[in-house]
Order: structure tokens, then C-alpha cells, then sequence
């Protein structure tokens, strides 16, 4: 069996890692670029459920199939099953291009296999030890049916539900990055830093409910009114919660040590995001108006590609220190959400910012490939399995 499926982080990086590189430079060079995709749903819309149920989808798969066997202290997933899920997350990929015989609840089929599989293969280990993160299945199962809702809102030509269903499953990305990035975020930064005493504040645990609780409400208005003053207001308020929350985690302190540094700018992204949203939907100033890309194109984005590149180092056995290709990959996608946050409201042409956008976009992610690429397919360098 190759070395890339050794453990489940291996495949379900390097996906999510050429997802992110191929599918921007697609739904530009189609929106832009005169080039007709051969694709069954309308561009945006492809766009925006391929980045997320493809690219946020094989990072999360390969997060939980690595991280469950290390909080449960069971054996890691190898071999088969990994092939199996890598060959259904592919077969998801290509459904949107097939042809118009091909009926819907086909294309659905195969495009909403891949979690329920990730949730098959971690929750026997979740619940043989009694672990608390079973509620993630509870997550992998929301995100599911919001899928289904997509698929079931662009098989009836309904664009306004299914790009609902796309911002309830952004709310979900983002309510699990926010229960994991309050797990390592300070751990990691505290560890990395190589602190005594520990720069990080201790959490309180009223804010850290409070964190969570504002965050399930933003999704729950969104669900019920998008859109509207209340949708403002509570993403004003999550926001402020978020940014106490991060506050406390010395983010300031950390920028000598690229692999702490990405955490606290990709987190950095949520109360931003949540800000601008407040900041739209409250006074529609211009400047705010894609607040949506700050939490996807910034905050997902930069927390996975933070994640992958330090839990690839760490479970193959290297030194947990960012390579210059790294920190440019950093500061690439960095500088990738700041354009397509900010540039339409520069007054610059927006096809212009788009382009410009992209191409920082990909060269992160072909920076993030030209490293870990090798590293996913290749052996531990300690010589061990896995």
C-alpha cells in the first residue's frame, strides 16, 4: 500500500491542498476568462459548494481521522478504508460535471457520501472510550444535511435556497473551527513559545460558553432571517465575544514562530469576518460588503492551512519548524483574503482584484503542495509506520 495512505491525514491533505489550488483558478478563469465549465449548477454556486464540501471537507476528514485515534489512544486509519474514502471524495468532485442523463439524486448520492464515511470510521472509536468529542459527529451530520439541502435546492433551480444552504454550512465550518481553535490555538501557543510561566491567559469559562453560544446563534438567525438586522446583531456580538477570546491568547507575542503565528491570524479572521458582517448588514457600507470571504477565503482557509502544516510535520516524525516555502505560503494567503475582502472597495476593476485574488491564492497553496507534497507521500522521517 503507497505511504499516502499510511494514516488519514496523508490523503485528505494533499486533496484539500490541490482542491484549493485548482478550483479558485477554475471559477475565475469561468466567471472571468470566457471558458464554459461544463458544470450542472451555475458558477457561483459551483464555487462556493466545491470549496466548501470539497477543499473544508478533506481538511476536516483528514483533521478527525487523525485526531480521533489521538484523543481515543486507538489504532490510526491505513490502507483500504482511506483508499476507499479518498475514491469516494474524488467521485464528489466530478458528479457536478455529469452529464444531464445523469439524474440529480445520483449526483447527490455521490457527492454526500464523504462525511457520512468520515463519521463511520470515527465514531466506533468515539464511543468504544466514552470520548467528549462525540458531538463532532453531531457536526459532520449537520453539515450532511445541508449539503442534501443544496443539492435539493439546485435539482429545483431554487439559487436563493441553496446559496442559504452554502451559508449555513459556512456557520457550521466556523462554529467547528471555533470549538478546535479554542483547543489549540492557546495549547499550541504556549507549547510553541516554549513559555513558564504560560503567556496565554487562563480561559474563562463564562466567555468560552459564551463564545460557542454566540456562535450557534449567528447560524440560528441566519437560518430564520439572513440577512436582516438581527442577522447584524448577532454576528456584532459574537464578534466582540471572539475577539475577548482571542485576546487572551498573547496573540502579539507570538511572531517569531510562523507555526503559532498562522493560528492567531487564522482565528483572527472569525471576529473580523463577523465584524464586517455586522458592518453590512447594519449600515451597507461598501468596504464590508464581502465579509462572507473573510470568514472562508480568511478564516477557514488560514486555520487549515495552519493545521496541515503543523500536524504534518509533527505525526511524520519532523521538527515542528516552518520551511521559508511555508511562511511564503503564509503570507501569500494572507495577502489572498485581504484582496478579495478589501479590493472591491478600493475602487479598483473587480475583475482586477479577482485575478489578482486568485493568483495569490494559488501560489499559497502551490507553495503549501511544493513542501507537503513529498512529506504526505513519502515516508516518517523517524523511520516509523504511520
Amino acid at each position: 500500500m503507497p505511504q499516502l495512505f499510511a494514516y488519514g491525514f496523508r490523503p485528505n491533505f494533499l486533496f484539500a491542498g490541490l482542491a484549493a489550488a485548482v478550483l479558485v483558478p477554475l471559477w475565475i478563469a469561468g466567471l472571468t476568462g470566457g471558458v464554459a465549465l461544463p458544470v450542472r449548477w451555475p458558477g457561483s454556486l459551483w464555487h462556493g459548494h466545491e470549496l466548501l464540501f470539497g477543499f473544508v471537507a478533506a481538511a476536516i476528514g483528514g483533521f478527525l481521522l487523525t485526531a480521533v485515534p489521538s484523543w481515543t489512544g486507538q489504532r490510526g486509519f491505513a490502507g483500504t478504508p482511506l483508499v476507499a474514502l479518498a475514491l469516494v471524495w474524488l467521485l464528489g468532485r466530478l458528479a457536478p460535471f455529469a452529464p444531464a442523463s445523469v439524474p440529480d439524486a445520483a449526483v447527490a448520492l455521490l457527492d454526500l457520501a464523504y462525511l457520512p464515511l468520515v463519521g463511520a470510521l470515527v465514531a466506533p472509536l468515539l464511543f468504544r472510550t466514552k470520548n467528549r468529542n462525540r458531538v463532532l459527529l453531531l457536526v459532520l451530520a449537520a453539515l450532511t444535511l445541508a449539503n442534501g439541502a443544496f443539492h435539493w435546492a439546485v435539482s429545483h433551480g431554487d439559487a436563493r435556497s441553496a446559496s442559504l444552504a452554502l451559508l449555513a454550512t459556512v456557520n457550521l465550518a466556523v462554529l467547528l473551527t471555533t470549538v478546535i481553535g479554542g483547543r489549540i490555538v492557546p495549547a499550541f501557543t504556549n507549547s510553541g513559545l516554549r513559555a513558564t510561566p504560560a503567556v496565554v491567559r487562563p480561559s474563562l469559562p463564562w466567555l468560552e460558553r459564551s463564545v460557542i453560544a454566540a456562535t450557534v446563534l449567528v447560524g440560528v438567525v441566519d437560518l430564520v432571517a439572513p440577512g436582516t438586522a438581527a442577522a447584524g446583531l448577532a454576528a456584532a456580538a459574537a464578534g466582540i465575544a471572539h475577539a475577548l477570546r482571542a485576546a487572551r491568547w498573547a496573540p502579539l507575542r507570538t511572531g517569531g514562530v510562523p507555526l503559532v503565528w498562522i493560528l492567531h491570524v487564522g482565528y483572527a479572521w472569525i471576529p473580523l469576518g463577523l465584524l464586517l458582517k455586522a458592518v453590512a448588514l447594519l449600515t451597507g457600507a461598501a468596504f464590508a460588503a464581502f465579509w462572507l470571504h473573510a470568514l472562508t477565503a480568511g478564516a477557514l482557509a488560514t486555520m487549515i492551512l495552519a493545521v496541515m502544516t503543523r500536524a504534518s510535520l509533527g505525526h511524520t516524525g519532523r521538527e515542528l519548524r516552518a520551511a521559508p516555502a511555508t511562511v511564503a505560503a503564509y503570507v501569500l494567503l494572507a495577502a489572498a483574503a485581504l484582496v478579495r475582502v478589501f479590493g472591491p472597495s478600493t475602487g479598483a476593476d473587480y475583475r482586477t482584484v479577482l485575478w489578482t485574488a486568485a493568483a495569490l491564492w494559488v501560489a499559497a497553496f502551490a507553495a503549501y503542495l511544493m513542501v507537503y507534497a513529498p512529506i504526505l507521500a513519502g515516508p516518517r522521517a523517524d523511520g516509523r509506520p504511520g
